[in-house]
């Protein structure tokens, strides 16, 4: 009997067109994991393509991120396309065809066909729909498909009918693949791809895929100051150094690479900051016309609330509130294994155990505040 790796590869290598499934997160980690494993396949010579999920579904390419500097960012896409060929067929068994044309009619695409001789009769067309454009799907640090949105809610009949990969570290995730890989092990989804490329002994790690892995943990784990880090996540480290993973571009990138605007916000969030139950309990707030004029996207005040509680040794949990009309919307982040989504389980949650957003309408901050801390208090005990 196979083991689950063999399984993985099995598809692999017989697969014809592979797509690349993530969820865009502030970690960092499901994107530089994929986008290693995106690379790996390249190197197989196999077709493949890679989409980053969001929330905005109006966004055609990814937006700029610290980790825009790793290889084929750009090759990142928002939404699937050209997913199945519509194919209209001609019986011309009677008649052989002369001339095709074709022709915009307002809403209407009309083909004009000329026969040689004789003519063509409507029993004679016929039309169907092709074959899906990719024969497997490898998710990577997604939960469940419903968490995709519309890229999933667009096309539930493809993520049915193909064979799924799953690849995940998380608890909560939901075994909705035909294989699925849960290592709870690992403190990061860029460890799982690395462990299966480096068991498949067909082709080297090139130093792009290593640091590609390498930014995933450094930027999961706050450049190794989790609460959740391993030797094992160590010694995986110093593993993608040796096969040339460029760790100072990794933390130049990351960590030294702040606008002006990033700054001012991170002032803005630290001048209401309160810490409570000795420093366990971190909150703040900011006002939304800050945020348009720093003209900063919801990645890029993540990214800073990220690095901004990452040096606060006793901080388990981070709430940012920000207030619109009667309505708090609250992002709450985990530093300490702290399940984000338990946390705000009635106020209209989603995301992850490590970092969620939800919302609050016709509350007081102070209200909203005092009930998080109860169910934190609760939750710790």
């Amino acid at each position: 009997m196979i083991n689950l790796e063999q399984q993985i590869f099995k598809q692999i290598e017989k697969a014809e067109n592979i797509l690349i499934v993530f969820l865009r997160q502030k970690n960092g980690d499901s994107l530089a994991a994929s986008l290693a494993l995106f690379l790996f396949l390249k190197d197989l010579n196999k077709r493949v393509d890679i989409i980053g999920a969001k929330e905005d579904k109006n966004k055609e390419n990814q937006e700029k991120t610290e980790l825009s500097f790793l290889p084929s960012f750009n090759e990142i896409e928002a939404n699937l396309k050209n997913l199945r060929k519509f194919i209209v067929s001609l019986n011309i068994k009677n008649s052989k065809v002369s001339q095709i044309k074709y022709s915009l009619d307002e809403d209407k695409l009309n083909f004009i066909i000329s026969p040689v001789s004789g003519w063509f009769q409507p029993s004679d067309v016929s039309s169907k729909a092709g074959d899906f454009k990719y024969d497997l799907i490898i998710t990577v640090g997604i939960n469940n498909l419903e968490s995709l949105g519309e890229i999933y809610d667009n096309d539930v009949e493809f993520f049915y009918k193909t064979t799924i990969i799953n690849l995940d570290n998380s608890a909560a995730n939901e075994d909705f693949g035909q294989i699925n890989f849960i290592d709870l092990n690992s403190a990061t989804n860029s460890e799982i791809v690395y462990y299966l490329l480096k068991n498949y002994q067909k082709i080297k790690i090139s130093e792009d895929i290593a640091t590609c892995v390498l930014a995933g943990i450094i930027k999961k784990t706050r450049n190794f100051k989790s609460g959740n880090l391993s030797p094992k996540t160590l010694l995986t480290s110093s593993e993608l150094i040796s096969l040339g993973a460029k760790r100072e571009d990794i933390i130049k990138n990351i960590f030294y690479s702040k606008n002006i605007n990033s700054l001012k916000l991170w002032g803005e969030i630290l001048k209401y900051l309160k810490s409570e139950l000795s420093g366990e309990f971190l909150w703040s707030k900011i006002n939304q016309n800050n945020i348009d004029d720093f003209s900063l996207n919801n990645e890029g005040i993540e990214e800073i609330i990220d690095e901004l509680i990452s040096g606060l040794p006793k901080a388990k949990v981070f709430i940012l509130l920000t207030k619109t009309n009667n309505t708090l919307k609250i992002k709450v982040f985990s530093l300490k294994m702290v399940n984000c989504l338990k946390l705000l389980k009635n106020y209209n949650a989603k995301g992850d155990v490590f970092y969620a957003e939800g919302f609050a309408e016709n509350i007081s901050e102070e209200y909203l505040i005092n009930n998080l801390k109860d169910k934190f208090i609760k939750n710790s005990s």
